[in-house]
């Protein structure tokens, strides 16, 4: 019988390691099924674009999986139990249950909330698809001198601010910060940074932190009131509850706690990638929610599937940031070169040059999530007899040559 492999999440994490997992192993030995809410890959990375009015287009995951031998199974993940392997899922097609061997685990994150009251009800975000389409209807309905709030100093609040003030200028744009705008970045790149602001005239509230959003305003900790005919919040990300629900080893933040190739600490035949893995980079401290770790973390969780099914050597792919790359509008960007610890070294690049560098980026990604098994060679790797975690006989296929 062929070795099930489950991949739950089709994002940056999910997709890619999919796609690589079918580019080198033999289909002859296993049979993999990717479960995914949405018809579409989503390029998060471009959702406030998106949500700001831009015309962007989505691959199909069918398209991207068709020829692969990838199945893929559109429905909502509900429940897992790893103790009799099967994940529980409703779609279209009726509520079901899909048994694995090997589960990877990917999927992903959503805004946080963080309890403050109102930003359930009045707020918008941009990291979901239906999201960033509801942001974008709203911001196409208001009237020339309207209030655009965006709440946090993160990377996405800052992408946001600037991208719907440069394609938005009839608007009116703010940002919340808690702390300093861009104090993480060097003295030369925070200096960028603010003249960005000060081109695009968004007003900055440094130091405040937002307790409560209303229809028409948000209010600080002390009490100032932030005028804002639009909240946008963006102050953090949440995981999926399902990992903790399900009896899985999971961190504070509900991610799944994994060794330094991914693999589950309490259950050896899941693995985890992208921002449901609490994994320890490089520095000792756990990766940041971030496209980058999804390339990270899915590159090491596949290179260790790959490396237990056929018997080979786990390889060790450095957990290590070496920039954050920051868009600033369609025409201008800041990459920042940072040290071991992430902290900012005195070179950046900024302007259009960087903006070039971010939009090769963004291009690449969606190049290798839309061609997943580009290379694939002729003759993948046959599969050896996996162990069962449990010490029961492997499912995996006999042992042949790689």
């Amino acid at each position: 019988m062929k070795h099930r492999i489950v991949v739950l999440g089709a994002g940056y994490a999910g997709a890619f390691a999919a796609g690589n997992l079918a580019r080198r192993l033999s289909p002859a030995d296993t049979e993999i099924t990717v479960v995914n809410a949405a018809p579409e890959f989503v390029d998060r990375m471009r959702l406030h674009q998106l949500a700001a009015g831009q015309d962007l287009t989505f691959r199909r995951l069918a398209d991207v999986f068709a020829g692969t031998g990838v199945r893929l199974r559109l429905a909502r993940v509900t429940g897992v139990a790893p103790e009799r392997r099967t994940v529980s899922v409703t779609g279209e097609d009726g509520d079901g249950e899909l048994a694995y061997d090997t589960l990877l685990y990917a999927l992903g994150s959503s805004v946080a909330h963080h309890g403050v009251p109102g930003v359930a009800e009045h707020a918008f975000d941009v990291t979901g698809l239906s999201s960033a389409l509801r942001l974008r209807e709203r911001l196409a309905g208001l009237d020339r001198g309207s209030t655009v709030l965006v709440v946090g100093e993160g990377l996405t609040g800052i992408e946001t601010a600037t991208e719907f003030a440069e394609s938005r200028p009839d608007l009116s744009v703010a940002l919340a910060a808690r702390g300093e705008l861009g104090a993480w970045l060097s003295p030369k790149a925070r200096r960028h940074l603010r003249r960005a602001f000060d081109r695009f005239g968004i007003t900055v509230h440094e130091h405040t932190a937002v307790e409560a959003v209303e229809p028409t305003r948000a209010v600080a900790a002390d009490g100032t009131s932030l005028p804002a005919d639009v909240t946008v919040w963006s102050a953090g990300f949440a995981v999926h509850p399902v990992a903790a629900a399900s009896g899985l080893e999971v961190a504070e933040t509900g991610q799944i706690v994994v060794d330094r190739t991914m693999r589950s600490l309490s259950h050896p035949d899941v693995y985890a990638a992208g921002d449901c893995a609490y994994a320890i980079g490089e520095n000792g401290r756990p990766l940041p929610m971030s496209c980058a770790s999804a390339g990270l973390t899915n590159m090491q969780a596949t290179a260790a599937i790959v490396a237990r099914l056929t018997g080979g050597e786990t390889p060790a792919t450095e957990l290590k940031y070496y920039g954050n790359h920051i868009s600033l509008g369609r025409r201008d960007a800041i990459f920042q070169m940072v040290d071991g610890d992430v902290r900012a070294k005195s070179w950046y690049l900024g302007g259009r040059t960087a903006a070039r560098l971010k939009a090769g980026v963004l291009k690449g990604a969606g190049w290798g999530v839309a061609h997943p098994t580009f290379g694939m060679p002729k003759r993948r790797r046959r599969l050896t007899t996996v162990p069962d975690p449990a010490g029961a006989p492997g499912r995996a296929g006999a042992r042949t040559t790689a």
